[in-house]
């Protein structure tokens, strides 16, 4: 199944929607928000409107369905703006085949044209899908927040932090020989 990477843009919000539906609970948990919600969507919209967030989706190219999501939050005022957080999100039925790289990659490409240094993603640490990837891209466990994470039914869940410094991997590919 062929997917194309592009922009979130505000004529996505019902495919948002649906997307978010479909997604298991849990790996709405590290997101902060409740992204099933219309205002949550329609405050990332604002967000990226603004400047704060760059957002983009993975399309199916037969269905036209957003099958992922991935975006780039940032704080440009305030005390770390060379730091970026990243957040992902892939449909359950399309992980293990790629998608969550090529997003990924496209925030790498933002996150340079933005001059960001270190990005850092959160997520509980039994999403090991999720943590393998991000660490076959560079990304280190920086801290573990126990019991950090509430779902709605009250069961409470550790939070890991990894964090990616452009810098230091750029040296350890240069000591390697590694593009």
């Amino acid at each position: 199944m062929s997917h194309r990477v592009r922009r979130f843009e505000p004529a996505d919000r019902m495919g948002m929607a649906a997307f978010a539906a479909a997604l298991p609970e849990h790996d709405l948990l590290f997101l902060g928000r409740d992204l099933r919600h219309p205002r949550v969507v329609e405050a990332w919209l604002a967000a990226i409107a603004e400047g704060w967030i760059d957002s983009l989706v993975a399309q199916d190219d037969e269905t036209g369905a957003l099958i992922g999501t991935a975006a780039l939050v940032r704080d440009p005022l305030g005390w770390s703006p060379h730091v970026g957080e990243v957040r992902l999100l892939v449909a359950a039925d399309r992980r293990g085949a790629g998608l969550g790289r090529d997003l990924l990659e496209g925030v790498f490409a933002i996150a340079g044209e933005r001059g960001l240094t270190k990005l850092t993603a959160r997520m509980t640490p039994d999403q090991t899908g999720a943590v393998t990837l991000f660490e076959s891209l560079g990304f280190r466990g920086e801290a573990l927040l126990r019991d950090h994470v509430c779902s709605p039914a009250g069961e409470l869940f550790d939070l890991a932090i990894l964090s990616y410094d452009a810098g230091r991997v750029a040296a350890r590919n240069e000591a390697f020989g590694v593009d």
